[in-house]
């Protein structure tokens, strides 16, 4: 036989088979996207598949940007089951999507149960789907004017009559910020700086890697000045040539008001419309949902957001960023949104604070980010600052503090150094010193990992060891109201308290100085919930009896809303199952004698939807804190004056009215 004669032959044969198997020109499945141009107001895409022979349960369509992605790269997947004609091998699925100022593109995979890795895992170690057999491509979707500016969001500067406003941009262009009183008048402008990060200044996998890397865009920064106090500003971004976003508007500062309004809460997360490498925090849009409807019952008035810690999770993948930005953009574009970091922005073994005792405390929880995209995303304000050594930019927003009202906000980093002697410990005891009580009477320090806790993170006991040794004197010698903490994925509030001792543990108590109120509120949307304290002597018993300083703890997502005035600080705990009060703290100032007639019940705000709060149902503790010592001492020694001076009259009054007989000793003693 002439072998040589079927060589060409059966390498074609083979080549033809090859083909087969790999390409997607030889299935019958089709995929089709529809629009394949997006707006900003105008986002969803219908992606409609056909023809996918024998379907299985694994079967996937992948989600790509930007379009040249390898197959293993994409940022999000859906299973084609989720259609429910899928077995029928057509379906079809609706996808929101969000500017990543690239076009996106669709792929439909077949994946075998006989090639489940159980190595390629997602981060609940199910395994991530296969992509040896892709079976069609759809055509590329693209945003109209996606160099338009996006993910608009505010802060405060040093300066009460500034407002921050940043934004992204896909080319960097030169931009600007107008505004004014009037929406149809913006009658100042500011321009506004530019910064980025690049794939370099990125740590470690996964951020600086093909799964995990996407262009960030250009960051724009513009401070509006000159405002005055307490007046409705609106205000547009961008620039003539590759246009404006909409119109915005927000409530500038006033620190002659009497009212301090903000919404806090930590580990909040991002929800996306795909399942992706790390889970999706599905709760964080009902946060988002009842915090929008709050805002809208309070009207017109100075508000701000306070996130401590573990913002978007993003974990080194881009584009959760991206989606997280424009998930908070309702609310950040009218109210000033503040951060402090936590472990899933920071924590990377080469991170160049690691003492001896943290070894089970900072892991890899920031994914290689290493800080960078939350130093550069946000500007809070102040200029703390901690070098990273690797040539990337230093580690930002780690601790600052401002007024609000008749409230001092602190922040720190319980990620950084925070121990005495440090720049961070110096800064702190510092702001709390200069705090003006005339002025703020009340002071409210927030951190993402907190000091007390009830929850079995056995992980952090080194760290709230070191927080009691070094940060608490502080708070207990400067008499801190709130001490409010992330990380714990619940709710729990505390006695007053200091050293694990509670000054008070009944329902209605008065707080001595120097006995701040520790509230955790990591329980904005990341779902993995730790257990309580087991049982000393049961180890297996799931829930510890709640101990005594613990006052309510509950597992229910939410957030919690401080509404604070000169005479009393209110903060109300909202479940997201119902949008409903379900804990309300009391905090009278040191300005206000006890005794007066007190609503022991928050002010109910009129929602439009979701009907009253019902009082009867809430668990409410009332906590009055007292005068300073010497205003003590001179209310004692007026007090004992006129006493004395009431018992002198009364014994003289007595000794001559019996002397008369007009009056009956018993009568005497009635008056």
């Amino acid at each position: 036989m002439d072998y040589s004669r079927k060589t060409p032959f059966l390498l074609l044969l083979l080549l033809l088979l090859f083909c087969c198997h790999v390409s997607p020109s030889s299935s019958r499945a089709s995929l089709t996207v529809s629009p394949t141009t997006l707006t900003r107001t105008s986002r969803t895409v219908t992606v409609r598949w056909s023809g996918v022979e024998s379907p299985s349960e694994l079967d996937w369509l992948g989600i790509y940007s930007p379009p040249n992605s390898r197959n293993e790269d994409f940022i999000g997947y859906i299973f084609l089951r989720n259609s429910s004609s899928w077995p029928n091998g057509a379906g079809s699925v609706e996808i929101p999507l969000v500017n990543l100022r690239a076009n996106y593109v669709f792929r439909v995979f077949r994946w075998t149960s006989d090639e489940v890795n159980p190595n390629h895992h997602d981060h609940d170690k199910n395994p991530l789907p296969g992509t040896h057999h892709r079976l069609a491509v759809s055509e590329e979707v693209t945003f109209e004017a996606a160099a338009l500016p996006d993910q608009i969001h505010l802060s405060f500067t040093d300066q009460e009559n500034e407002m921050r406003v940043m934004f992204v941009t896909a080319d960097g262009a030169e931009s600007f910020v107008s505004y004014g009183l009037d929406a149809e008048r913006l009658d100042q402008i500011v321009e506004t700086a530019v910064r980025r990060y690049e794939r370099k200044d990125m740590c470690d996998f996964q951020a600086n890697s093909s799964i995990g890397w996407r262009d960030p865009g250009f960051i724009h920064d513009g401070v509006m000045k000159n405002l005055e106090k307490g007046k409705k500003y609106f205000y547009t971004v961008g620039n003539d040539a590759g246009g404006w976003s909409p119109i915005h508007n927000f409530i500038s500062r006033d620190s002659d008001s009497n009212e301090t309004i903000a919404f806090l809460f930590g580990d909040m997360g991002t929800y996306t419309p795909y399942a992706t490498f790390y889970r999706i925090q599905e709760e964080s849009r009902s946060t988002v949902k009842w915090i929008l409807r709050d805002m809208e019952a309070l009207g017109d008035k100075p508000m701000f957001v306070s996130h401590i810690g573990d913002i978007s999770y993003a974990r080194g993948f881009s584009w959760i960023w991206d989606e997280f930005f424009n998930q908070i953009e309702p609310i950040a574009s009218h109210i000033p949104y503040h951060v402090c970091i936590g472990n899933h922005e920071y924590d990377w073994p080469s991170q160049p604070w690691r003492p001896d005792w943290s070894y089970s405390i900072y892991g890899k929880d920031g994914g290689g980010e290493c800080g960078v995209p939350y130093s550069l995303r946000f500007k809070m304000p102040g200029n703390s600052s901690f070098p990273t050594w690797t040539g990337s930019p230093n580690t930002q927003n780690l601790y600052y503090s401002f007024d609000a009202g008749v409230v001092h906000f602190l922040y720190m980093s319980t990620e950084t150094n925070f121990l005495q002697g440090s720049s961070q410990y110096n800064f702190i005891k510092g702001d709390l010193e200069r705090v003006d009580r005339n002025k703020t009477p009340f002071v409210v320090i927030q951190g993402h990992r907190p000091m007390y806790t009830t929850s079995n993170e056995v992980r952090d006991a080194p760290i709230r060891q070191k927080m009691l040794e070094h940060l608490e004197p502080l708070l207990v010698q400067n008499n801190v109201t709130l001490a409010l903490w992330g990380h714990v994925h619940r709710y729990e509030r505390f006695c007053p308290m200091r050293n694990f001792r509670c000054v008070d543990v009944s329902s209605n108590f008065t707080s001595t100085g120097g006995a701040p109120v520790h509230v955790v509120i990591g329980m904005g949307g990341q779902d993995w919930q730790p257990i309580w304290e087991p049982r000393p002597d049961h180890t297996d018993a799931p829930v510890f009896p709640q101990p005594e300083r613990s006052m309510y703890r509950g597992g229910e997502f939410g957030y919690t809303r401080l509404v604070a005035t000169r005479e009393k600080l209110t903060l109300s705990y909202i479940g997201n199952h119902d949008g409903q009060v379900h804990d309300v703290l009391e905090i009278l100032s040191g300005q206000t004698l006890k005794g007066g007639t007190t609503d022991s019940n928050e002010k109910t705000l009129k929602y439009s939807d979701d009907g009253q709060k019902t009082p009867s149902s809430d668990k409410v503790a009332s906590v009055e804190s007292i005068f300073p010592w010497y205003m003590k001492l001179v209310v004692a020694l007026v007090a004992a004056i006129l006493l004395g001076f009431a018992l002198g009259f009364l014994t003289r009054y007595r000794r001559d009215t019996l002397e008369r007989a007009q009056w009956t000793p018993v009568k005497i003693v009635e008056l």
